[in-house]
């Protein structure tokens, strides 16, 4: 039976070969490079990225024409976009990172066994990280200097939409090392072998330590299913938030408004509403003010009271969301636009089931008055990130203090939620003796 493995010319799957064996040879300095060398080599990037803003923003645009031409959907246009603005907000990333401390070498536990010799648990870096994601330039820069500061190397496949951009993010990157005297393929792109170098990254094992993949459920799913290397699953941002029974209308329509509108491509923003049916102030607010915005609302009918048909508060009928009738399948989307499933619960158990049902373990929001209902809440929810009266756009890698992050994992490995430099290692045990043997 053949494999995707057996699909790959052997010339792929030598370049791929060669790319990790010099990443491999990249990470051995690399894991004893003390932090002010790291963070010698994160100011030069923050530095290159100011200084090629323009650049980049040009080299951008040749990417964001290509995708509107290959119709790619507004989500993944707006992923791929690099602004000024952005192009700022990620050198702010890089040191940001740069003045965290450095996670390699802390001392997780010691003790002195009987027979005196000394035990520590030490971390250190995992060696070679593979990332494979699409339209999104912002992770070229996070994944770099996540991984320089951990004292990883990194493999990136970083896609066909992004490629003019990635190409000149990945120059900066390596000049960056390159001046800092540090191995340049500490970072590397297999980009220019397409599909066939991905798997072959993929399911040739020892070519990573670990892989993540970043992106949609097929992407994800794909790499889960096919990989034979160890893989970190990034997950779904199938969101939930509800308006308990005595939530506060005002914190309910603002924590919603942002959760759905501040930047709705993004994977934790929300996707499905749930409210209380005894909610009436909150629910009315809330929908009003997510019907003016503009998003779909794929709504339970006992919602639709809460919703009026036309009135002085909505300007034109041009200005709002389409509304329709909600259906299970909704309630398993990851819109990634303004478009919202909306649902009506009797109670906190009935949300609680609900969110058991359809969630994919990203994120999930509770708006309440009630410590009790929050505290159940926490409890029997079982996701990466629990929110209370919040907004779940704060489940990110930079709110979180990280600095930026490689991913938002949803498994229950060593890394859970927004993961930085810290889920970038492991431990070491060491031993040290005087010539104690085992008796």
């Amino acid at each position: 039976m053949s494999t995707d493995q057996d699909q790959i010319s052997s010339d792929v799957v030598e370049a791929v070969a060669g790319v990790s064996r010099r990443a491999r040879e990249a990470a051995r300095p690399l894991g004893s490079t003390d932090r002010q060398h790291k963070d010698r080599i994160l100011l030069a990037l923050a530095r290159g990225l100011r200084e090629s803003g323009a650049a980049l923003v040009e080299a951008n645009g040749e990417d964001l024409e290509r995708g509107r031409e290959n119709g790619l959907s507004k989500p993944l246009l707006d992923r791929l976009q690099l602004t000024e603005e952005r192009i700022e907000s990620l050198a702010g990333s890089v040191e940001e990172i740069m003045a965290l401390e450095d996670p390699v070498g802390r001392i997780v536990a010691g003790r002195t066994l009987p027979n005196g010799a000394r035990l520590t648990q030490t971390t250190v870096p995992l060696g070679v990280i593979g990332v494979i994601y699409e339209a999104r330039p912002n992770v070229t820069v996070d994944i770099a200097a996540l991984a320089l500061k951990s004292g990883n190397a990194a493999i990136l496949r970083g896609g066909s939409a992004a490629a003019k951009t990635n190409e000149m993010l990945l120059s900066i990157i390596r000049e960056a090392l390159r001046t800092c005297s540090a191995p340049v393929d500490a970072v590397q792109s297999i980009d220019e072998y397409g599909r066939e170098g991905a798997t072959a990254l993929m399911t040739t094992r020892g070519s990573v330590d670990v892989l993540i993949p970043r992106g949609g459920g097929d992407l994800i799913q794909h790499v889960v299913q096919n990989a034979r290397v160890p893989v970190i699953e990034t997950g779904e941002g199938n969101v939930h938030i509800y308006i308990d029974a005595c939530a506060d209308p005002e914190i309910a329509r603002n924590v919603v408004m942002n959760a759905k509108t501040s930047r709705p491509s993004v994977c934790n923003a929300a996707e499905t509403l749930l409210i209380h049916a005894d909610a009436e102030d909150a629910a009315a607010e809330t929908l009003r003010a997510l019907h003016r915005a503009g998003v779909g609302l794929h709504i339970d009918p006992r919602a639709r009271k809460w919703l009026p048909e036309s009135g002085p508060d909505l300007v034109s009928p041009n200005d709002y969301g389409e509304v329709d009738e909600v259906t299970g399948e909704h309630f398993s989307s990851e819109f990634l636009g303004l478009e919202l499933a909306v649902g009506v619960v009797e109670s906190l158990d009935e949300a609680i089931e609900h969110i058991t049902r359809y969630s994919t373990g990203h994120t999930e929001a509770i708006v309440t008055d009630s410590v009790k209902s929050a505290e159940r809440f926490i409890a029997e929810v079982d996701a990466a990130a629990v929110v209370v009266n919040a907004s779940t756009r704060f489940t990110d890698g930079g709110q979180f203090g990280l600095g930026a992050e490689v991913g938002i994992s949803t498994q229950k490995t060593h890394a859970r939620g927004p993961m930085g430099m810290g889920e970038l290692t492991t431990t070491k045990w060491i031993l040290r003796g005087e010539g104690q043997i085992r008796p």
